[in-house]
Order: C-alpha cells, then sequence, then structure tokens
C-alpha cells in the first residue's frame, strides 16, 4: 500500500466514522434533548431528520462538483463545516437553533458523503474495491457501535451537550490528515460545466417531497409539488450536456439502477431502528440512557465485524449473491422486531440486534461494490454519490415513516407513561412495515444482474 492509498483510507476511514458516531449518540441523547426544549415526540424527530434531508439535497451536486473541482478539496471543506456545525450544535439554546445547525452538519456531511468513496475507489485497483469498501464500511459501523455507549455515557454525566462537542477532535484529526496526506485533487471531468439549474431542482424536489411524506396527510401539497420538480428535473437534466445527475446510468445500467434501488429500500427500512429502540427501551421497558446505550451497541458491533468479510467475499463471489442474503435476513431480523412487547426481555433485544448487525454487513459494503464496479472512472463522484443519496433518502424515509405513524397513533403530545401502550403499538406497526420492504428489496437486489469482467476492469 503506497503513501496515497493510506492516505486515502485513513481520511475516509476517520470520516466515515465521524458522522455515524454523531447519529448514533444522538438518537440515545434525544429524550434528555426533548425534556430539555420541551419538545414534542414529532418535534423531536425533526433534530435527527433535519440533517438527513439537508445532507440528501446537496449530496449528489456537490458530488458532481467535486468530480469537476476536486475531490479532495470538497472533501476537507466538509470536514471543515461538519466540525464548525457541531460546535454550534453544542451551544444551542432552543430546539429550532439545534435544527438549524442540524442542516449546517448535514450540508457538511454531503460534502463527506459525496467524496470520501469516490477517492478511495480511484486509489486502489479493481480487485481491491470490495477489501477497501469493506474497511470502510466498517468504520462507519465501528463509529455507530461506540456512539450509543459513549453517547449514553456522556449524556447521563456530562449531558448531551458533550457529545456534538466530541465530534471536534475527530473533525480536526481527519482534517489534518486530508490536508497533509492526499496529494491529489481527483478532478476526472476538470473543465465541465457545473449544473446550477438542475442542482437546484434537485435540491428543492427532495425538500418538498420529504418535508410533505413527514407532515401527511397534511403535507399532501408538498408531496405534489415535489412530484412535479421530478418530472421537471428529469427532462431537464436529459437535455443537459453537464448534468448533475446522469439519468441515463439509471436507464441503461441494469446493476446500477437495481443497487441504488436496493439501498434505497434498505436504508429505508432500517435506519430507524436505532431511533425506534432507544424510545423503546427508555419508555417501554425502563431504561436509562446509559443502559439503552450498552444494549444498542450489539448491531453496529457486529457489522463492524463481518463488513470486512463481506466486502473481500464481493470481491470472489458475485455482490449480488452476498448482498441479497444479506437483505433477505435483514427482512427475517425487523419481521422479529414487530412482534416487540412490554414483556420483551432484554436477551432477545440483544439476539435480534446481532442478527439484524450481521445481516446489514452482509449487504452493504457488497452492494457498494456492485455499484462502483458498474461505472466507469469518470462517474465515481456521482456513483458515490448516487448511492449515498439512496441511503440519506431511505434514512429520511425511515424517519418520515415513523413520524408519520407517530402523529396518526400517538399525536402531538410528550411522550409520558399515559401513553405508552400507543408507543408500542407504532414501534409494532413501523417494524412490519420495514419489514416488508425489506422483502421488496430482496427481489430488487436479486434482479440487479452480475457484475461482468469488463465492468470490473473500468
Amino acid at each position: 500500500m503506497n503513501r496515497t492509498q493510506l492516505g486515502a483510507l485513513a481520511v475516509a476511514t476517520a470520516a466515515s466514522f465521524l458522522t455515524p458516531f454523531m447519529s448514533s449518540a444522538m438518537n440515545i441523547a434525544l429524550p434528555t434533548i426533548g425534556a430539555q426544549f420541551a419538545a414534542d415526540a414529532v418535534t423531536l424527530s425533526w433534530v435527527a431528520t433535519s440533517y438527513l434531508l439537508a445532507a440528501a439535497m446537496f449530496l449528489v451536486p456537490f458530488g458532481r462538483l467535486a468530480d469537476i473541482k476536486g475531490r479532495k478539496r470538497v472533501f476537507i471543506a466538509g470536514i471543515a463545516v461538519y466540525t464548525i456545525a457541531s460546535l454550534l450544535c453544542a451551544l444551542s439554546n432552543t430546539i429550532e437553533f439545534l435544527i438549524a445547525m442540524r442542516v449546517l452538519q448535514g450540508i457538511g456531511g454531503s460534502m463527506i458523503f459525496g467524496t470520501g468513496v469516490a477517492i478511495l475507489v480511484s486509489v486502489f485497483p479493481p480487485n481491491e474495491k470490495g477489501k477497501v469498501l469493506g474497511l470502510n464500511v466498517a468504520a462507519v459501523y465501528i463509529g455507530l457501535s461506540l456512539g450509543p455507549t459513549i453517547g449514553g455515557v456522556m449524556t447521563k454525566n456530562l449531558g448531551w451537550r458533550s457529545i456534538f462537542l466530541a465530534n471536534i477532535p475527530v473533525g480536526l484529526v481527519a482534517l489534518i490528515l486530508a490536508v497533509t496526506m492526499l496529494d491529489r485533487e481527483w478532478a476526472d471531468t476538470k473543465g465541465e460545466q457545473f449544473d446550477i439549474i438542475g442542482s437546484a431542482l434537485y435540491g428543492g424536489m427532495l425538500a418538498l417531497l420529504m418535508y410533505g411524506l413527514s407532515e401527511f396527510p397534511d403535507g399532501t401539497h408538498f408531496i405534489i409539488g415535489g412530484t412535479v420538480l421530478l418530472v421537471v428535473f428529469v427532462a431537464w437534466e436529459l437535455r443537459n450536456q453537464s448534468p448533475v445527475l446522469d439519468i441515463g446510468l439509471f436507464v441503461g445500467n441494469r446493476t446500477y439502477a437495481f443497487s441504488n434501488l436496493a439501498a434505497l429500500l434498505n436504508y429505508a427500512a432500517t435506519f430507524g431502528v436505532g431511533f425506534l429502540m432507544s424510545l423503546f427501551m427508555q419508555y417501554v421497558m425502563g431504561m436509562d440512557s446509559q443502559e439503552a446505550g450498552l444494549i444498542l451497541v450489539f448491531q453496529p458491533l457486529f457489522q463492524a465485524l463481518f463488513s470486512p468479510l463481506a466486502g473481500r467475499l464481493s470481491d470472489r463471489i458475485q455482490p449480488v449473491i452476498v448482498a441479497s442474503a444479506g437483505m433477505a435476513l435483514t427482512a427475517l431480523s425487523l419481521f422479529f422486531f414487530s412482534l416487540i412487547d412490554s414483556q420483551t426481555t432484554i436477551l432477545s433485544v440483544i439476539a435480534n440486534l446481532i442478527l439484524l448487525g450481521s445481516s446489514l454487513a452482509l449487504f452493504s459494503s457488497p452492494n457498494m461494490n456492485a455499484v462502483m464496479s458498474s461505472v466507469s472512472r469518470d462517474c465515481f463522484g456521482v456513483a458515490s454519490s448516487t448511492v449515498s443519496t439512496m441511503r440519506l433518502v431511505g434514512q429520511m424515509s425511515s424517519m418520515a415513516l415513523i413520524t408519520l405513524i407517530f402523529n396518526l397513533i400517538i399525536g402531538r403530545v410528550q411522550i409520558t407513561p399515559a401513553v405508552t401502550p400507543a408507543l408500542i403499538v407504532s414501534t409494532q406497526a413501523i417494524f412490519l412495515i420495514f419489514a416488508v420492504l425489506c422483502v421488496l428489496g430482496t427481489f430488487a437486489s436479486g434482479v440487479r444482474g452480475t457484475v461482468t469482467r469488463d465492468e470490473e476492469s473500468r
């Protein structure tokens, strides 16, 4: 491994650790944040959703900008913005300001997501893609593993603001590594025009659709507006010589299209698990934030353990086989979660979290390997951004679904012992819907086709 490869792996790994650590740690802190600001369940969910919405809106535009101006430049800017936003989140004195700063965090996160994986696959040979992507995904899950544990301890002993402050040293280390160890910009489409209009249409479309979904049925008019913008966006991109998102990749590349669809369904079905189980274990099972965090660590821990193995496995056999098996097992785990109630034991929760974590490891890095192996080098930034967008849109959809069900069953009230029965019913319904999404995802993953030797050598 040469210096450039080592540098790329180091900075991508550090950045991949940072953002999921924040998300998983914050899930544990949400009840404490809600209590301090007297926020209802719906408003509290926007602390998580606002970040995802902002990241998804800007991810593809920044991925395209990185292909044109340089991936290193955008990557470094993203780490800087994310770190500054973390400090501002810690200084929040209202729930509205916290949500606004989470939006800024999401913008910084979009710069990181859209470039980190693209830099990795740019410097490693095709037969090592699965291995390095597996290591990168493992870093994500290590962040998810440590987040609940450290977040729970910090929330209990130092307060929820300490979680945001903990991001700052990690961000500074990643920033120093990026500046000193990355020696290229990787601007594979340098000189092409940046599609400003397409970027605006893309961001507006996502904002309207996701806000409408989160406020359904009152937000139906936002969904209609977002759908109109989607049609306009596709029409604009098909006519543009330098589109922000090449629609042709979805039309003419079966592996690329169905791999992205599988990612969308997988993350829509699984992102909300930490949020739901954090609330369930604290409000229904009577745990404090530290205890809930220690239990939740099992899922990402097993994801971290098995992701490098799954990545290497996808270098040796077709990614479709590994990823589809992982998706099917994920559906089974989510179905088991739909059976939880007030009598559920801690051991059964742990066992199911282990199954879920192992299943997600089998899906994630092989699926990313399939995406990045199906496109040419000059599309790495856009491809990385697109699959990351599918992840974020899936995550937003997951939180939107939770918000919708909470609205319908619990209502806009603060969670108290009086609404615990409604919380249990809501949780069961959401997990059942999640399981159905993963069944659909298993079919999408299975019909994507195989990655050919020609595709792997691009």
